[in-house]
């Protein structure tokens, strides 16, 4: 499948399942988005979860040829939704990362298996803005002796992300930008030409800042 296709299937599963959400909307980081991007509505639409699923396990297959994979990780939530069946389709282990210790039970702050010293983890999530939260979820497999060099994302956001992330050491690898998103959902007359105007001003801003 060449990129254009898979960018007009993204986008076209986005808006068909209400993940792409227009608006105003507050980020972690306090700025204030025209637009949300929320997969977890994917899971009331097999249809575009299906499509957004085997999109992301094609391009791990691809990156297997290239880089040593031996599990996927992701951490809870959003990422963590669509990663054991993104896991199953390229025949990977997989495991979540909390956001916080459990306390009961099995303790600790990894779900689904053991974390392998000197195993290779390709990390997981469904969007990166400015990738610091990423951190949050690689740190507890690295404290545990594992190497993740590289990170996966469905959608970058193009808020300085990828730079942030190639400062801190790791390889940011998004199957499609927001911008290309845009730019396809308006060249299809999906959305109206002012919305995309303003969106792909504010991408343009934040890329500068």
């Amino acid at each position: 499948m060449d990129m254009s296709a898979r960018v007009e299937i993204i986008a076209s599963s986005l808006l068909r399942s209400n993940s792409l959400k227009f608006g105003l909307f507050k980020l972690k980081s306090g700025i204030i988005s025209p637009y949300y991007i929320d997969l977890t509505w994917l899971l009331s639409s097999p249809e575009d979860f299906k499509a957004i699923v085997d999109i992301v396990a094609d391009e791990i297959r691809n990156l297997s040829s290239r880089m040593r994979i031996d599990c996927l990780a992701s951490i809870e939530l959003k990422g963590a939704l669509l990663l054991p069946s993104i896991a199953e389709r390229v025949g990977k282990p997989c495991l979540i990362v909390r956001k916080e210790s459990k306390a009961y039970g099995l303790t600790g702050r990894i779900a689904g298996g053991y974390v392998k010293r000197g195993e290779h983890i390709l990390f997981f999530d469904d969007v990166i803005t400015d990738g610091r939260s990423k951190i949050e979820g690689i740190k507890p497999l690295e404290d545990l002796g594992a190497r993740v060099e590289t990170v996966l994302v469905v959608i970058d956001r193009e808020q300085g992300g990828r730079e942030n992330m190639k400062k801190m050491g790791y390889n940011l690898i998004s199957i499609v930008k927001i911008s290309e998103i845009i730019e396809i959902l308006r060249r299809l007359g999906k959305i109206p030409e002012e919305k995309a105007e303003e969106i792909l001003k504010y991408i343009k801003i934040h890329q500068q800042g």
